[in-house]
Parts: C-alpha cells; sequence; structure tokens
C-alpha cells in the first residue's frame, strides 16, 4: 500500500468514525423514545435541524462558538418541551399509525415555520477560529481539528450517556418506566414527568449533532429528512429499543457510507459508483436483516 493510500484510509476511517458518531446521538435519543416511550416520532431529525438553524442565529450575534452550542441546545428543548405537552404526550397510548400520521404533519409544520423563519435560502456556519485548523495524527498525515473536536464531544455524550442510564436514578426511573410503567406510577413517581425528561433528552442529543455538524453542511429546512431515514436504519440495524445496538449500528453505517462514497466511484466510474455508494447502507441493512431479522443487539423482552 503506499502512502497516499495509507493516508486515504486513515483519513477516511476517521470521517466514518465521526459520521457515525453523529448518527448515534441522533438515533440514539430516537432509540430511548421508541424503546422507553414506544412512540415513533418523526419529528426528531426536525429538532436536528432546529438546533443547527439555532446555532446559526446565536453564533451570528454573538460570535462564540459556545454560547452557539448552548443556545441551540436549550432553544431546541424549550420547544420539545412544548410540543411535547401539547402533542406527543396524547400519542403515547395511540398504536403507531396514528403516531406516524401524527408526528408526519407535525414534521411538515416545523419545516414550514423554518422557512418562514429563517427563509428558502440555504444558511452557514462557520467553524470557530481555535478549530480552524489541522492536527498532524501521523507524519504526513494531517486530519480537521473541528472534525475530531466533533468525535471527541460525540464520544463525552455518549459516556455520559451510558453512565446516567446505567448508574443514577434517573436512569433506574427511565428503565423502570420501559419496563412496567404501570407499577412506577403505582410507587408515586408521576410517569409523565419521567416521560417528558425522556422525550427531552432524545431532542437534547439531536440538537448537539445539529448545532456541531452546522459548521459542515448546508443548513436548510429538509436537512432533517434525510438524517431521519439514516436513524431508522441504524435502529433496524442495531434492534429495536437497544442503545448499545444503535451505537454499534451507528459506527457501521458511518464507515460503510463513508468507503462506499470514496472508493466505489474509483472502482466502478463516475457513473455507476455514486449509485452503488448510495445503495451500501441499505444492502448493508437487508443483509442484516436476512440474518438476524431482530437486530443485531435487540433489546431484552
Amino acid at each position: 500500500m503506499t502512502a497516499s493510500a495509507a493516508q486515504l484510509l486513515i483519513e477516511q476511517t476517521l470521517n466514518g468514525v465521526q459520521l457515525g458518531i453523529m448518527l448515534f446521538l441522533i438515533a440514539g435519543g430516537l432509540t430511548l423514545v421508541l424503546g422507553i416511550m414506544n412512540l415513533l416520532n418523526l419529528t426528531h431529525g426536525s429538532f436536528y435541524m432546529l438546533a443547527a438553524y439555532i446555532g446559526v442565529m446565536v453564533y451570528g450575534h454573538s460570535h462564540s462558538f459556545l454560547l452557539a452550542v448552548l443556545g441551540a441546545v436549550a432553544g431546541a428543548v424549550a420547544v420539545a418541551g412544548v410540543i411535547e405537552v401539547l402533542v406527543m404526550r396524547h400519542l403515547y397510548d395511540r398504536d403507531h399509525l396514528g403516531q406516524v400520521l401524527a408526528t408526519f404533519g407535525l414534521l411538515l409544520f416545523i419545516n414550514e415555520m423554518a422557512t418562514v423563519v429563517w427563509g428558502e435560502s440555504p444558511l452557514q456556519m462557520h467553524k470557530p477560529q481555535w478549530l480552524d485548523g489541522s492536527i498532524e495524527l501521523l507524519p504526513g498525515i494531517p486530519y480537521p481539528a473541528y472534525r475530531l473536536a466533533i468525535t471527541a464531544v460525540g464520544l463525552v455524550v455518549t459516556l455520559a450517556l451510558h453512565y446516567g442510564n446505567n448508574h443514577t436514578r434517573v436512569g433506574m426511573l427511565i428503565r423502570a418506566g420501559a419496563s412496567n410503567k404501570r407499577m412506577l406510577g403505582a410507587l408515586g413517581v408521576n410517569v409523565d414527568r419521567v416521560y417528558a425528561m425522556v422525550f427531552c433528552l432524545g431532542v437534547a442529543l439531536a440538537a448537539v449533532a445539529g448545532v456541531m455538524v452546522a459548521p459542515l453542511v448546508s443548513v436548510d429546512s429538509g436537512m432533517g429528512d434525510s438524517i431521519l431515514i439514516l436513524c431508522f436504519v441504524v435502529i433496524t440495524i442495531g434492534g429495536m429499543g437497544s442503545v448499545r445496538g444503535a451505537f454499534l449500528a451507528s459506527l457501521l453505517v458511518g464507515l460503510v457510507d463513508t468507503f462506499g462514497r470514496t472508493f466505489l466511484p474509483q472502482a466502478f466510474g463516475y457513473t455507476l459508483g455514486p449509485a452503488l455508494s448510495s445503495m451500501c447502507i441499505y444492502m448493508l441493512m437487508a443483509l442484516v436483516l436476512l440474518v438476524r431479522p431482530e437486530g443485531l443487539f435487540p433489546a431484552r423482552g
């Protein structure tokens, strides 16, 4: 393997890991909501989009990336809290068809409101100056510092989520609500409050991903729709309701998607290659479902 080929392989592996970590932040929140509350929420990608828009707006006024992240997460969670009380709370006991129809209508409403508020033209958020550069990982192999920061932030949030879910009282209440919400309510716990907390936690994870990737992509009203499809692919591969499965599936999907878009056009030409690369993750999902219809790591019970 030549030096240039090795450099390309390392760079694309890191890109795949970064994409996988960001996918997990979004799919992990969707998995929590689906696994604990049995809510099929199609608006999840809209909160990802909303956080990106708020981040661009706050950064444009404050020129502080930290304030942009905090403002985006706080703004998305505030909107999520209102929507949970007005809409989602009435869907928990409905079947999945009713949930899909209601949340799809809400998705269209949020997307249109974003267009009304921020316009139809895509927006762009600049990287913070202190991360606008490269770090030499190995001799002759530089890598963008901002992408490394995204990966680091994603890993820290993932570890915090794992610790909170498994080693805190709040995590215990969340897991108890997933197992038997009637018994949890009989013990004096406000189940509606626990569900609202889980819903807002899932939105907060998606908001972190949205504001962190805003400097890398164009922020527009449809950016949450495509990422939502990838999230459902991740959940299907990892197993319904499994946070561990969502994490491993996110990394797998990120690597397969990145390698496919990088190497397939070189192997099959720039006419057939892009078409095959866009099919890679769906072929992966079909293969997993053929071998393990319940997913790689389905939630117990």
